[in-house]
C-alpha cells in the first residue's frame, strides 16, 4: 500500500478469478459485496480506497484475472464478538466428530447483517463449548454448508478441524447429497428433469440471486428435480442439489416459471394459479397462513463419515408448517375450491 497521510485499515480482499473477462472495477466489485450500490463504490473508488498492486485505481479501470483487490476504511476495524446461547437444538445425529442438526425455519445459520444473536452459530458455540473448535468462537465454526434463514431442515456440523477438512472437501467436489422437498406452483409436464444455468446476484436487487446463461458469468448452479405429486395448481417436488449456491432451488424454480410456495423472494407469495372466486381466495389465504414462508425443507443429506468412511443417510421428517400445508392439499381442498 502506497504511504499516505493517513492510516487506512484492510476491509477486505477480492482475488480476481483466472477466467475473469475484462470489466470496469465498479461493476466487477458490485456483483461481489453485498447491500453496496456502484454510486456507493465510485465514491469509494475515488477517494483511494480500493488498490490493486498498491496503488488506487479508477472506476473505470479494467480488472484482469489473478489480481487482488484491497478495499480500505478509515476506521480501525472492530470486532464483532459472538456469544454462545443456550438455543435449543434438534439433533438428528451425533458422535465424536460429527453433529447433524434439523434447523428449525426463520432461525439465521450464521451472523452478519444485523444477525449477532440468536443464530445457528450461536446456539453451537453453547452446545459445543467443550470442543476446542468452537471454543475459539468465530462465525461459522464447523459448518460445512449452509441453509436460507427460512428454509427448514438437516445441516452438518463437524466438531474438530479434521472432520471440518473431509467434511469441506466433500461439499466442494459434491459427493456429498442433498435432497430438498418443496411445494412449486403450477403443473409441471414431465415427471423429473435438470436445471442447469450460471448464477449470480442480479444487478438490481443484491439480495436476490439471477439465472445467466453466459458461462462467464457467476457461477455454475445445477439442480435435479423430480415431481413426487400433482395437487392440480401446486407441484410437490424432490429436488436435489448438484451444487449448493446461494438460493439455488429458490432461483431455479422461479426461472422454470413455477416458484415455491410462499416465496416472498422470488414471487411465490401470490396466487400465481387457479380461479378468481372468493372460495378459492378464501383457501389460498389459509394455505399462506398455514405455512408463512417459502416451503422448502431439507430433508435427507448422503455423505461418508470424515473418520470412518462409512456411508450416512440421515432423514428429517417435514416439519408441522408443511406438514399441515400437504395436508390440506391432500383432503383435495383445493380441487373442492376449484369446482
Amino acid at each position: 500500500m502506497q504511504p499516505t497521510q493517513e492510516t487506512l485499515y484492510l476491509y477486505t480482499e477480492i482475488a480476481v478469478d483466472p477466467g475473469q473477462i475484462p470489466l470496469r472495477l465498479d461493476r466487477f466489485l458490485v456483483d461481489r459485496l453485498e447491500n453496496v450500490s456502484r454510486s456507493f463504490l465510485q465514491q469509494k473508488i475515488s477517494e483511494g480506497l480500493v488498490q490493486i498492486a498498491g496503488r488506487p485505481v479508477r472506476a473505470s479501470y479494467q480488472v484482469k484475472p489473478g489480481e487482488l483487490i484491497q478495499i480500505f476504511q478509515r476506521e480501525e476495524p472492530r470486532t464483532i464478538e459472538v456469544l454462545p446461547e443456550n438455543i435449543p437444538l434438534e439433533v438428528v445425529y451425533e458422535d465424536a466428530d460429527i453433529l447433524v442438526v434439523n434447523k428449525q425455519a426463520g432461525m439465521v445459520v450464521h451472523p452478519g447483517h444485523g444477525h449477532f444473536s440468536g443464530t445457528l452459530v450461536n446456539a453451537l458455540l453453547y452446545y459445543l463449548r467443550d470442543e476446542p473448535l468452537f471454543q475459539q468462537g468465530g462465525m461459522r465454526p464447523g459448518l460445512a454448508h449452509r441453509i436460507d434463514k427460512d428454509t427448514s431442515g438437516l445441516l452438518v456440523v463437524g466438531k474438530n478441524e479434521a472432520a471440518m477438512s473431509a467434511l469441506g472437501t466433500q461439499f466442494l467436489h459434491h459427493t456429498a447429497h442433498r435432497t430438498y422437498v418443496a411445494l412449486a406452483w403450477g403443473r409441471f409436464t414431465e415427471p423429473a428433469g435438470t436445471v442447469t444455468t450460471q448464477l449470480a446476484r442480479d444487478p438490481a436487487d443484491r439480495q436476490r440471486m439471477k439465472v445467466f446463461l453466459d458461462p462467464e458469468v457467476g457461477k455454475s448452479a445445477v439442480t435435479h428435480w423430480r415431481l413426487l405429486e400433482d395437487y392440480t395448481v401446486f407441484s410437490w417436488l424432490e429436488c436435489q442439489l448438484e451444487t449448493g449456491r446461494m438460493h439455488q432451488i429458490r432461483v431455479h424454480m422461479q426461472y422454470l416459471k413455477h416458484p415455491l410456495f410462499n416465496d416472498a423472494r422470488y414471487g411465490g407469495d401470490k396466487i400465481l394459479r387457479g380461479v378468481e372466486t372468493a372460495n378459492y381466495h378464501a383457501l389460498m389465504q389459509r394455505l399462506f397462513a398455514q405455512c408463512p414462508r417459502q416451503a422448502l425443507h431439507a430433508r435427507a443429506i448422503d455423505f461418508l463419515h470424515p473418520r470412518t468412511g462409512a456411508p450416512l443417510h440421515l432423514e428429517a421428517p417435514l416439519p408441522a408448517d408443511m406438514a399441515g400445508l400437504l395436508a390440506m392439499l391432500e383432503a383435495g381442498e383445493v380441487e373442492a375450491a376449484l369446482s
